[in-house]
């Protein structure tokens, strides 16, 4: 019996050596074919495209190539620019073979090790979507690093403006302050929806061809709100935080892209991780197959923005629990924050959030605002301005404020406030002394994560633009906070902001 095992045994391990071979010889062969076909491509004559650039085509996968049927004429609902006799003679640099998606038990295929949760990083293990002919097989994450700004980084490839094999050079680019680890870095549960490890990465796993998903500089910051606030006393330059007469900061600034646990951010929302995964490959246009077919692959890199923390003062503080915090929670607004426009309070409770986050860091505590990249309540900009438009050419009343919404996207609210706590765990945040918030979705969020908040600071009236009360009335009528009258429904109704013509 014992012998019979034992061929079995050595049958096997003679098995797995000749597959380990044979992975061996493909991997080598692909690679070797992928050079080839590099050569091939930059071999071939160009075309000449009705808009008369020259073009190198590229056969689809299968062989397909489309037939000139294919090509719509240059009326078919738009003019075609004159040829220019300046165009480039555009060459592909990808080779002919395309490969749309990869499977669990596929030859080849062989994830990195990734432990989401592990408390040591190399246990953890690095987050790997790199797609090059060396590494496809070895991904454990998908999507790609950048966030939304992954597009800009395939167009520089596809326009020759940027080598695809371009390793950074990383001198000198030290995160600018030691943050962690925390012990909220171990827990699966805490941190979902970034990597803990991610403004490391280049020296953590520097045998790894991958990038950093995150970064600290230092900064000095001047608004001109900030000079008016030193003007009338309520901000005193110290030489450390606000540094003169003029308001100026000194500031940490912290950059953050958004790496998603999926079983973690399916947790958060209530829902099953299969479910998360098929509305993620449906509604992103199946951009991402291996949502479907690599449920081996828990890491995702969704295509959006990230966010940035600000930190005024020491950012050891941060995570000192005998040290007071005042933190706010700001998502993006870029009409008001940037450009000042006065119908909604987005730039003026930033700005009150900035001026107070400084107050607390000057009296030897922390002050932090967190930026998070969510235009519009997550709706976009342009949607935010279809209802701008509605509000304005119907009667903007603070009764309808969010029903104008409602009717143009379907929901009120996209922000989802569920993942945004993972910063706060980050940075090693354990409790929050002043919160400069009103809403009571980030403080629902936030309690929900184990970390309570003492107070809860209102913007006050005389920060807030008149056209814009439409805004905080309703908001605060719907349940957000604040210590003074919440409206009923009929005084909502007086509530009017400025109509089209004015």
């Amino acid at each position: 019996m014992a012998s019979g095992l034992d061929d079995v045994k050595e049958a096997l391990k003679v098995i797995s050596l000749g597959q380990a071979k044979l992975l061996s010889a493909v991997e080598t062969v692909s690679q070797r074919v992928s050079e080839l076909e590099k050569e091939e491509d930059r071999r071939r004559p160009a075309s000449t495209g009705i808009d008369g650039i020259k073009r190198t085509e590229t056969p689809l996968a299968g062989g397909f190539t489309p037939s000139p049927s294919a090509v719509l004429p240059a009326e078919a609902g738009t003019q075609s620019p004159p040829p220019s006799s300046a165009s480039p003679d555009v060459k592909s640099t990808f080779s002919s073979r395309v490969v749309l998606t990869t499977y669990p038990k596929q030859l080849g295929i062989r994830p990195l090790s990734l432990d989401w949760g592990a408390a040591d990083p190399l246990q953890r293990g690095p987050v790997t979507v790199s797609r090059a002919p060396s590494t496809i097989g070895r991904r454990n994450a998908i999507g790609a690093h950048g966030g939304s700004y992954s597009i800009y980084y395939a167009l520089a490839v596809a326009s020759r403006e940027l080598d695809a094999d371009h390793k950074p050079d990383y001198t000198n680019t030290e995160p600018a302050v030691n943050i962690g680890p925390f012990p909220q870095w171990g827990d699966k549960k805490k941190i979902v929806a970034m990597d803990p490890w991610g403004h490391l990465v280049p020296w953590l796993f520097k045998d790894t061809i991958e990038k950093e998903n995150g970064m600290s500089s230092m900064a000095h910051m001047k608004l001109p709100e900030l000079e008016e606030s030193v003007k009338s006393g309520r901000l005193v330059p110290d030489g450390k935080v606000c540094l003169n007469a003029s308001g100026e900061l000194s500031v940490t600034k912290f950059a953050v892209e958004p790496v998603w646990y999926l079983p973690g951010v399916a947790e958060r929302f209530g829902i099953d991780e299969g479910t998360l995964r098929r509305s993620l490959f449906e509604h992103t246009g199946g951009m991402y197959p291996e949502l479907i077919t690599r449920s081996d692959i828990k890491v995702f890199l969704p295509p959006i923005g990230g966010l940035t923390v600000y930190c005024f003062g020491d950012p050891a503080r941060m995570s000192d629990s005998t040290k007071r915090l005042a933190l706010r929670i700001h998502d993006e607004c870029n009409g008001s924050d940037v450009f000042c426009s006065d119908i909604c309070t987005c730039r003026p409770y930033l700005m009150f959030g900035i001026e107070e986050a400084v107050k607390e860091a000057q009296k030897g505590g922390s002050g932090v605002v967190i930026y998070f990249r969510k235009e519009g309540r997550a709706l976009g900009e342009v949607t935010k301005y279809l209802v701008y438009n509605a509000r304005k050419r119907g009667e903007d009343r603070a009764s309808d404020y969010f029903k104008r919404t409602e009717n143009i996207a379907g929901v009120k609210d996209m922000r989802f406030q569920a993942l945004m706590p993972d910063i706060l765990h980050w940075l090693g945040i354990t409790k929050i002394d002043r919160m400069l918030s009103m809403s009571n979705m980030k403080h629902d969020a936030i309690v929900g994560q184990g970390i309570p908040i003492h107070e809860r600071v209102e913007l006050p009236s005389s920060w807030i633009p008149a056209d814009s009360r439409v805004e905080i009335d309703a908001k605060i009528n719907a349940g957000y906070f604040t210590t003074g009258h919440r409206m009923t429904e009929e005084e909502l109704k007086a509530v009017q902001g400025r109509n089209w013509e004015e």
